[in-house]
């Protein structure tokens, strides 16, 4: 039968928010009186005061749910649920100065009230919300909030999902059987219960100790697909179906009668395109510029420390890379590499050097190497604070970059990627999701899936997300070396 335990974690969220709007506007009349000894502009009784938030409340909720703030797809997706929640802070807050204007009736004592009562309801907001984030995961680890999943097929997504929900104290599913006629099935799921057919998972597992059904490969016989469909609409059981090509839904996918008359879907390679593209490049020109002013002290400095520490080899990096549509272009970055190895590819660089085996190690081990000799001492302290970069701002001015994007790969990296195609339907990025998400710690093709998911998935929001963790990882040095 149907889990709850996202029904019932929405309402506490809906509680969590009520509390914290309470708590954020009642401290906010409390603090006006606190800070500020000039009388009142209207005088309003607290009881009174109170009275009005709470009978606004409500509408304010209403925004939450419309931000998609109670949704079970906004839970693990912390930026993106801190971003609606100041949207909806923001917006509820005009919406009851609005109410308070339209009626003629005094809300807020003084102007001071309903800015101290937005900037504390958006850290109670916050605040309460990883905690009941936290609360979550530590019942995930007593077995509480758990959703039973019966995975049906064995193909290789099958694996990664796998995968992906073993750990169920920190994922919140737990497998409960896999449907597959493959004679492997034992040993490379081991612990989980394997049935040969979807009929004899059916016989062994009650109703309702099914809560959700993935099936990840469609059976030839159709009737077989409708049971199983049907079986989950009888038992009011959730149903998911992964596509084998899974690369056909995923991006911008559009619905249409084609002629007039036949529905046919219609898939792009990636959503960043139309009015996408104009407003990525609106928002690259409005952050760089600026970006570039703050810069350039920083890039002075660094060009006085190539001449005076880095030897000869000319101050600045140039190399062909490829971006939007196999476009080539001279990326610019300050030199970290030894004079000797300028513009040399690693395997030329290390071909040079008398040491071609570490070309191998190079490369197996995600384009790094531990102490590369390569680099000296300033251009390892260059690379690790990322100020080697700056100079890509004017890449980025001249429209060879965009802010965050795919990693502008040279193209004897791109032509051994069998999908460089679909990485070359956007522009690359001066940042980009796999920087984000470990940089050298994960490898190429870590590195590719990452790109690849940005390109099909991308959202003017994951930019902004992309741009704020890029932030904390220049900071905190985290994956650099």
């Amino acid at each position: 039968m149907k889990n709850n335990a996202s029904f019932v974690y929405s309402f506490f969220l809906v509680i969590a928010d009520i509390v914290s709007l309470v708590a954020a506007f009642a401290v906010a009349y409390l603090l006006r009186g606190a800070l500020d000894a000039r009388p009142v502009a209207h005088p309003v009784p607290a009881a009174t005061y109170l009275g009005l938030l709470l009978g606004l409340i409500p509408f304010w909720l209403l925004i939450f749910g419309l931000l998609g703030l109670y949704n079970s797809n906004i839970y693990e997706k912390r930026f993106q649920e801190i971003g609606r929640l100041f949207i909806g802070s923001f917006v509820g807050l005009l919406f009851v100065i609005a109410i308070e204007y339209a009626t003629i009736q005094t809300i807020f004592p003084s102007k001071l009230v309903p800015f101290y009562g937005f900037l504390l309801a958006f850290g109670f907001l916050v605040l309460l919300r990883n905690l009941a984030r936290a609360i979550r995961v530590i019942l995930f680890g007593f077995n509480v909030g758990i959703s039973h999943i019966l995975v049906v097929g064995d193909t290789k997504i099958t694996e990664e999902l796998v995968g992906t929900l073993k750990d169920s104290r920190t994922s919140g599913y737990k497998i409960i059987g896999i449907v597959t006629q493959k004679a492997s099935a034992s040993k490379r799921y081991p612990g989980m219960a394997i049935f040969s057919d979807f009929d004899t998972a059916a016989k062994h597992l009650k109703p309702e100790a099914i809560h959700g059904i993935i099936q990840t490969g469609l059976y030839t016989d159709a009737d077989k697909n409708n049971q199983i469909l049907n079986y989950a609409q009888e038992h009011h059981v959730s149903f998911r179906f992964i596509p084998g090509n899974t690369e056909l839904f995923v991006g911008n996918l559009e619905v249409e009668l084609f002629r007039q008359s036949v529905p046919v879907i219609a898939v792009h390679q990636t959503p960043l395109i139309g009015w996408g593209r104009i407003l990525k490049r609106i928002f690259d020109m409005l952050v760089v510029l600026p970006l570039i002013l703050i810069a350039l002290p920083f890039m002075l400095l660094v060009t006085i420390g190539e001449v005076l520490f880095n030897g000869r080899g000319g101050i600045f990096f140039r190399q062909v890379r490829l971006t939007r549509f196999n476009h080539e272009f001279k990326v610019f970055k300050f030199r970290t590499i030894k004079g000797t190895y300028n513009g040399l590819t690693p395997e030329e660089a290390f071909q040079k050097m008398g040491k071609p085996e570490l070309a191998k190690r190079y490369r197996a081990n995600g384009d790094y190497l531990p102490k590369d000799p390569r680099f000296g001492w300033y251009g390892r302290i260059l690379r690790a604070t990322s100020l080697d970069e700056l100079p890509q701002l004017f890449n980025v001015l001249r429209g060879d970059l965009s802010l965050v994007g795919p990693r502008p790969l040279i193209p004897q990296e791109l032509a051994i990627y069998e999908k460089r195609h679909a990485i070359l339907s956007v522009k690359s990025g001066l940042t980009g999701l796999a920087q984000v998400s470990g940089r050298r710690n994960i490898g190429f093709d870590e590195r590719r899936k990452l790109d690849m998911y940005y390109v099909q998935n991308w959202t003017f929001w994951m930019d902004i997300i992309i741009l704020l963790k890029t932030v904390r990882v220049i900071l905190t040095g985290e994956g650099a070396k």
